[in-house]
């Protein structure tokens, strides 16, 4: 089930390799932005994270509730607190997330499954 991780990691590398090589500067300044804005500030990381993991769930993006679980599984967040989490934007989204909790939970495992390795 790791393959999960791995596939998806391989894929975004090297796309987003392929998008930072091209010139455009709109495209390089909104994924600095994005990268500055996950820094600890006055919240710390592992809360941005989950905010992250929350807004992406409720914007159904399944590729950024991956980016989300990994990075908040990095910065040791618990299973418990992931689907705390999880609970919270199943709520805000409503059903229609369901299918995206699900995968959700299953990319965790594959986390689980490729750190226990």
């Amino acid at each position: 089930m790791s393959n999960l991780v791995t596939e998806f990691n391989e894929y975004r590398s090297k796309m987003n390799e392929k998008l930072l090589s091209d010139p455009n500067k709109v495209v390089k300044r909104i994924f600095n932005l994005d990268t500055n804005a996950y820094q600890e500030g006055a919240l710390d990381v592992k809360t941005k994270e989950l905010l992250g993991l929350v807004a992406s769930t409720v914007l159904r993006c399944d590729d950024c509730v991956k980016y989300h679980l990994e990075t908040s599984y990095k910065h040791g967040v618990t299973k418990e607190e992931m689907m705390e989490a999880m609970g919270i934007a199943t709520l805000v989204g409503g059903t229609i997330v369901i299918p995206h909790l699900r995968r959700a939970y299953e990319f965790w495992e594959a986390l689980e499954e490729q750190s226990n390795q």
